[in-house]
């Protein structure tokens, strides 16, 4: 019984000192959060922070990680269906899981945000089974092109939409990605 409330413990710091950050992150750079502002905004103490983190930035990269962690298991259950109509309702419940976690996407698809993140997500994708296959429209050697359009303009299109206010539905949101994906020469695999 101890080790359960211990772990609960530990998941309750864990969860508002990454809230701190976040929070913290909606007004300012990264470079200029300190251990101090985020221990005083989760009313943790210095100790307990070091006791999971080794700073600020080991706090942001945690967090990044558990964002694409989560957004992996969308992407595996595509890859398990491969049907359009299953495209949709994961790129739905992506948009979903942003929409829950805006605070925290702004600042990660910001130009303020890590671009080796933002590298990480493009690579995720990038790894998710599009196939881009050379035709008439598009000559052999210009795939990784291609490629670089679709990450860049979908994380355009989820910028725009948190910044926005997201305004329109989740599902709309992924029915465009897809309609738009779909007309160029790309195959999901």
């Amino acid at each position: 019984m101890k080790n359960q409330k211990e772990d609960r413990r530990v998941k309750y710091t864990k969860m508002v000192l990454k809230e701190s950050l976040i929070d913290l992150l909606s007004k300012k750079d990264i470079a200029a959060v300190t251990i101090k502002q985020i221990c005083e905004k989760a009313d943790i103490n210095r100790a307990t922070f070091y006791s999971h983190y080794a700073d600020q930035y080991d706090l942001l990269r945690k967090i990044e990680d558990e964002f694409l962690e989560n957004v992996k298991v969308y992407i595996a259950i595509f890859k398990q269906k491969k049907a359009d109509a299953v495209l949709v309702e994961v790129l739905e419940k992506i948009f979903e899981y942003i929409k829950d976690n805006a605070k925290l996407c702004k600042h990660l698809l910001s130009q303020q945000g890590n671009l080796e993140f933002q590298k990480r997500i493009m690579m995720l994708i990038y790894d998710t089974n599009i196939v881009i296959k050379p035709g008439e429209s598009l000559k052999k050697g210009e795939e990784e092109y291609m490629y670089s359009f679709i990450i860049t303009g979908c994380v355009g299109v989820i910028h725009k939409w948190l910044e926005e206010g997201m305004k329109q539905s989740s599902r709309t949101m992924a029915a465009m990605i897809f309609n738009s994906v779909k007309r160029l020469p790309v195959t999901f695999e």
